[in-house]
C-alpha cells in the first residue's frame, strides 16, 4: 500500500485582498441563449461567473426580470426581483415570478455577490419571449393543405418496408402556399409561429426565414407536432408583403417508391401559421392560416425522407413567395385536420454546417462520373450546372464503392437517388430541400463534370459540393493528444455523432433514420463531452412520453411510427432510456424539472418491467447487439440475455430510488430501495459462480454490467474485475464486448485503475475495433467492429472510447454525488505512449481543461477549474517524488492528511482558477 498526500489549496492570502472583477456571463434560459417559444410556466435560468481571483464561489444573487427593456435597464424588475437570494445556485435557478404571457417578450439580468464579499455588476441583459401555451392563443389558425387525404389511405402505425403493392406509388402533391397582407405603419416587432408536416420552408418577400433545414423536428404526429418560432420583424416592409410555404413529406407521409424502411401515412402534407405583428403604436394584428390562403404544386415533384427527391426547374414559379405574384390560378386552401397538440421546437433546429469539396473524380463506366467528398457524413449535395431545358441528371448518394468504382447502397437501402430536370437558364443553382442521406460518393447520371469531353452535349456540372446537415447543438469539448491513432478515432466517432445528431439520436442517416433510444444514455456521456445536448435530450424525453404504451412499455424507438416486433420493439436496455437519459440529464445540467416531467414514465415503465419478470429475472430482448461471436452480428452472442436485462432493470430501480428521493417522494424511494434488492439477490444467485467469481458465460459484458451496476457483493468485486481482464489480456488485448456492454466495460477498467487495459485494447489496427475500421477506409463509426460492407458504415454505435478520451486520459470527470461538475474531478490517465494530451469540456458551470505532458523526469498539468465550482486534482508520482505548484516546491506542511491507496496518486483539493502542476522524479 502506497501512502498519498492530500493537499488542500483553498489559498486564504495573508496579505490585504484587493478587489478583483467579478463578472456574470453567458445568461441562459431553458439551456439556451435568448430563446424563442418558451412553453414553461417557470422557466430555468442559468448563469456562469468569472473572475481573475482564485477560489470563488457564488455566494448570493439577484434575478431581475421585465417586460421592459428600459425599466430593466433602470434596475427595475417589473415581473420578478428575486431580491438577494443567499444560494451558491447559478444554473436552473427557477422563475417564480408573475404569470408569463403567451407570445411575450422577456428582459432579464442577474448580479452575483462571491464568498470573497465583492458584488458584480449587472451582467448584460438576455431575453426570452413566449411560446403559444393554449389553443387560443393561435387566434383561429388552420390547419391547411393543398387536399386532403380520404381517411382510406392512411397508414397508421406505418408498415416496416414497402407495403402492400396493391397501395400504388402514392406519389403526392408537394405544394406551395401563400398569402399577401398589408403592413400600413411602423412594426415594432413581428413574430410567426409555424407547423409545417411533414417539413416546411417559410419564404417572406422572396427569402427564405432563417437558416434551419429540415423543420421541424419529427414527432408521434398522431399526438403531437412542433411549430417553430421566427422573429421576422426585419423582414417585413411598409405596403405589401407576401408569406410562402413549401411543405415537404418527412416522416408525415412515406411515398411508396423507392427505398424506404417503413411505409407510413399521417396525411398529405399541410401547415398551420400565426404571424403576430405588434405595431409600435401598441396596436396588433394578425395574418393566420385559413382558407384565404392559396395553393399550388411545386416544383418539388418527389420527395421522401429515405428514398430522395426530384425538382423540374420547367414547374418553378419565379416570385410566388413575392407581393404582386399573379395567383389566379391557383386553388385556395382547404382545411384539414392537424395533431391534437402544438408544442414549441425548443431543441437546437438541424443545420446546414459543414461543406466538402470535391477530392476524386472517376468515370467508371460511360455515361457514369463518381464524385469523392472524402467524409462519409449525413447531408445533402449542392449543384451549379448548366444545360439544355428539359434535361434530367440522377444523383445517387452512396457510403462505398464497389470494385469496379461505381456506387453501392445496397447495405443502406436502395433505390435512393434524386433527380434535376433544367430550364435551360444560363447557370441553375439546386440543392434538396425535404431529405437527407448518409454518403461519401454521389454518381451521377445524364452530365458531365466541368472541362470534359462532352460530344453528347450533355449538361455540364459547373460544380458540387457536400453539405453536411445536423443539429446544430453548440460544440461543449474538444480532445487532441500526441497519439495520431487515439485523434483519429475521436474524428471517426465524432463524424458518426454528428451524422446522428436529427430532431432525434438516429442509428444511422440513410437506411433507418430511427430514434433507437439505447444510444441516448450509452453513447450520452460521449455526446455530452462534444456537445451540449440538453435541450435537444429534453426533446427525445418528450418523444418517449408520448410513446409510452397503456400497458407502460416505452418501446426501443421514439417517435415509434412503426411497431417491429420481438425484441425490437420491446428490450429493457432500450426502453431503460426512459428512466437513464433523465438521470443523465439531471448528473450532467442539474436538470430537476425533466425529472419531475418524466418521472410519472419511469414508475409505468418499471411496472412494466415487474409484470415482464420472472422471479425478479428479465430474460428477453435483443441482449448485447452486435458483439464479436463465433456468428455473423446480430442479437447477442456471447451473453446471456437475462444478464443485460436483469442488469438494466436493476440500474433502473437504483436510479429510480435516488430520483424519488430528490422528488421527496419517501414512499417509494423505500419502495425501490427493496425492489433493487430483491432482483440484486436473484441476478447474483442466478447467474454468479462462486467458484469461478464470474458472472454467467464470464463474457466481458456479464462482467463489467455487473460491477458498473453495483450488481456484485463486495468481496467478490476484485475478483471479477480481475476476470475481466483476465479475458481481455487472453485474447490478446481483444474485445468482445457488443453495443450494449462496450461501454460498461471501459467505464469498470477505467474507475478501477485499469486504464492501461483500455490503452492496450484500443490502440492497434490488426483486430476488430476502431483502428480496424480506420484500416479498412472508414471516416465515420461503422456499425460493426469488423467494419463490414453489408451494414451501416455510419452509425451512433460503439463509439464509447470517446468518453474515456475525456474522462481517462483528459482526467475529466465528477464525483460521484456532483451535479453539472461541481465537484470536479480532474483524474489523468498517462498510459501507454501517449505523452501529452489536451482536453476542454464546457460545462454548465464553465470551462474545465486540462493539458498535461510527461516524460521519464516529470509530469506536468495544466488545469483549468471554473468559477462556482472545486476539484480534487490527482497527480501521478513515483516512489520519491516533489510537487510543484505555479513554480513552488509544496512542503509537507501543506499536507493536510495521509491516507493509504493502492494507486501512486497525490490528490490535491482547489477551488476554482487556473494552476499549474509538476510532479518530478527524484532517484
Amino acid at each position: 500500500m502506497q501512502k498519498v498526500f492530500i493537499f488542500c489549496f483553498f489559498v486564504i492570502y495573508s496579505c490585504q485582498i484587493k478587489a478583483q472583477e467579478l463578472v456574470v456571463t453567458n445568461l441562459q434560459c431553458q439551456y439556451q441563449d435568448s430563446p424563442s417559444g418558451v412553453e414553461d410556466a417557470s422557466p430555468g435560468l442559468s448563469w456562469q461567473l468569472n473572475s481573475s481571483r482564485r477560489n470563488v464561489m457564488q455566494s448570493a444573487y439577484r434575478v431581475l426580470v421585465s417586460d421592459n427593456e428600459g425599466l430593466l435597464q433602470q434596475n427595475t424588475g417589473n415581473i420578478w426581483d428575486s431580491k438577494k437570494v443567499n444560494s451558491d445556485q447559478s444554473i436552473q435557478v427557477t422563475f417564480v415570478g408573475k404569470n408569463l404571457l403567451p407570445g411575450k417578450l422577456y428582459y432579464w439580468k442577474v448580479m452575483v455577490w462571491d464568498n470573497y464579499g465583492i458584488a458584480s455588476k449587472w451582467s448584460n441583459t438576455s431575453s426570452w419571449q413566449m411560446g403559444l401555451l393554449h389553443h387560443e392563443d393561435w387566434k383561429g389558425a388552420q390547419w391547411i393543405a393543398y387536399e386532403k387525404m380520404p381517411d382510406s389511405l392512411r397508414i397508421l402505425p406505418g408498415i416496416h418496408g414497402k407495403g402492400d403493392p396493391a397501395l400504388g406509388s402514392g406519389k403526392d402533391i408537394l405544394p406551395l402556399l401563400r398569402k399577401e397582407f398589408l403592413i400600413k405603419k411602423p412594426v415594432k416587432k413581428a413574430t410567426a409561429y409555424i407547423a409545417g408536416l411533414g417539413q416546411f420552408d417559410l419564404n417572406i418577400n422572396g427569402r427564405k426565414v432563417g437558416d434551419h433545414f429540415l423543420d421541424a423536428g419529427w414527432t408521434e404526429y398522431s399526438k403531437t407536432a412542433l411549430y417553430v418560432t421566427f422573429d421576422i420583424t426585419g423582414q417585413l416592409i411598409n405596403g405589401a408583403n407576401a408569406l410562402g410555404v413549401m411543405l415537404g413529406n418527412g416522416f408525415y407521409y412515406t411515398p411508396r417508391e423507392r427505398y424506404r424502411k417503413i411505409t407510413i401515412a399521417y396525411g398529405y402534407p399541410e401547415m398551420i401559421c400565426r404571424v403576430a405583428v405588434e405595431y409600435s403604436d401598441g396596436s396588433f394584428e394578425n395574418i393566420v392560416s385559413d382558407t384565404t390562403w392559396k395553393t399550388s404544386p411545386g416544383p418539388v415533384t418527389f420527395s421522401s425522407i429515405y428514398g430522395g427527391e426530384d425538382f423540374d426547374a420547367n414547374v418553378e414559379q419565379p416570385g410566388w413567395d413575392a407581393p404582386s405574384f399573379n395567383d389566379q390560378s391557383w386553388r385556395n386552401a382547404v382545411i384539414v385536420d392537424g395533431p391534437p397538440v402544438l408544442s414549441s421546437q425548443t431543441a437546437p433546429p438541424l443545420k446546414i454546417l459543414d461543406t466538402f469539396s470535391i477530392k476524386k473524380i472517376s468515370q467508371p463506366k460511360p455515361g457514369i462520373w463518381v464524385y469523392d467528398f472524402g467524409q462519409n457524413a449525413s447531408g445533402i449535395f449542392s449543384i451549379k450546372i448548366k444545360g439544355k431545358k428539359h434535361s434530367k441528371v440522377t444523383f445517387r448518394p452512396a457510403e462505398l464503392i464497389t470494385g469496379d468504382g461505381l456506387i453501392t447502397q445496397d447495405a443502406v437501402g436502395a433505390p435512393v437517388y434524386f433527380n434535376y430536370t433544367l430550364n435551360g437558364a444560363e447557370t441553375e443553382s439546386w440543392q434538396p430541400q425535404f431529405t437527407y442521406y448518409g454518403f461519401r460518393y454521389i454518381q451521377v447520371e445524364g452530365a458531365v463534370p466541368n472541362g470534359e469531353p462532352n460530344p453528347n452535349n450533355l449538361p455540364v456540372i459547373v460544380s458540387i459540393k457536400s453539405l453536411h446537415t445536423r443539429n446544430a447543438s453548440l460544440s461543449a469539448g474538444s480532445f487532441n493528444c500526441s497519439n495520431n491513432l487515439f485523434n483519429r478515432i475521436d474524428t471517426l466517432i465524432n463524424w458518426a455523432i454528428k451524422s446522428n445528431m436529427a430532431s432525434v439520436f438516429t442509428d444511422c442517416p440513410h437506411r433507418e433514420k430511427l430514434g433507437w433510444l439505447e444510444e441516448d444514455h450509452l453513447m450520452g456521456s460521449s455526446i455530452k463531452f462534444n456537445y451540449n445536448i440538453a435541450a435537444l435530450c429534453r426533446k427525445v424525453v418528450n418523444d418517449m412520453i408520448s410513446a409510452q404504451t397503456e400497458d407502460g412499455l416505452v418501446p426501443d424507438i421514439a417517435p415509434e411510427y412503426v411497431h417491429f416486433v420481438s425484441g425490437f420493439r420491446d428490450s429493457p436496455e432500450w426502453g431503460s432510456n426512459s428512466i437513464i437519459l433523465p438521470w443523465y440529464l439531471y448528473k450532467w445540467y442539474g436538470d430537476t424539472q425533466v425529472l419531475t416531467k418524466a418521472y410519472p414514465m419511469m414508475q409505468r415503465y418499471v411496472q412494466y418491467l415487474q409484470k415482464k419478470s420472472v422471479d425478479n429475472i428479465l430474460s428477453y430482448g435483443l441482449g448485447d447487439w452486435f458483439d464479436i461471436g463465433p456468428d455473423e452480428p446480430g442479437e447477442s452472442q456471447l451473453t446471456p440475455k437475462g444478464v443485460t436485462a436483469t442488469a438494466i432493470y436493476y440500474y433502473d430501480l437504483s436510479i429510480l430510488s435516488k430520483i424519488a428521493k430528490i422528488l421527496s417522494k419517501e414512499d417509494d424511494v423505500s419502495y425501490y430501495e427493496s425492489s433493487a434488492a430483491k432482483v440484486r439477490d436473484a441476478f447474483n444467485k442466478t447467474f454468479f459462480n462462486k467458484q469461478t467469481k464470474q458472472y454467467a458465460t464470464g463474457s466481458q459484458t456479464a462482467n463489467a454490467m455487473a460491477v458498473y451496476m453495483g450488481l456484485v457483493e463486495p468481496k467478490n468485486k476484485k475478483a471479477v474485475i480481475d476476470n475481466l481482464v483476465k479475458d481481455i489480456r487472453e485474447r490478446k488485448n481483444s474485445l468482445t464486448a457488443g453495443d450494449i456492454g462496450y461501454r460498461y466495460v471501459l467505464r469498470v477498467l477505467e474507475e478501477n485503475g485499469y486504464s492501461n487495459v483500455i490503452f492496450d485494447m484500443n490502440s492497434r489496427s490488426d483486430v476488430p475495433g476502431y483502428g480496424y475500421q480506420l484500416a479498412h477506409g472508414a471516416t465515420s463509426l461503422t456499425e460493426s467492429w469488423q467494419a463490414y460492407r453489408f451494414v451501416s458504415n455510419n452509425h451512433l454505435m460503439l463509439g464509447h472510447l470517446m468518453e474515456w478520451f475525456y474522462s481517462g486520459l483528459g482526467g475529466i470527470r465528477q464525483t460521484e454525488n456532483s451535479v453539472g461538475f461541481k465537484h470536479i474531478f480532474i483524474h489523468p490517465e498517462p498510459v501507454g505512449d501517449v505523452a501529452n494530451a489536451e482536453t476542454i469540456y464546457h460545462s454548465v458551470y464553465g470551462i474545465i481543461s486540462t493539458r498535461w505532458e510527461k516524460n521519464e523526469r516529470c509530469f506536468k498539468l495544466e488545469v483549468n477549474i471554473p468559477a462556482n465550482t472545486y476539484a480534487t486534482i490527482f497527480l501521478p508520482v513515483s516512489e520519491k517524488f516533489e510537487i510543484m505548484k505555479d513554480g513552488h516546491l509544496l512542503h509537507k506542511k501543506d499536507v493536510l492528511k495521509i491516507i493509504n491507496t493502492d494507486n501512486r496518486y497525490v490528490s490535491i483539493v482547489v477551488g476554482s482558477g487556473l494552476y499549474q502542476f509538476q510532479v518530478n522524479t527524484i532517484k
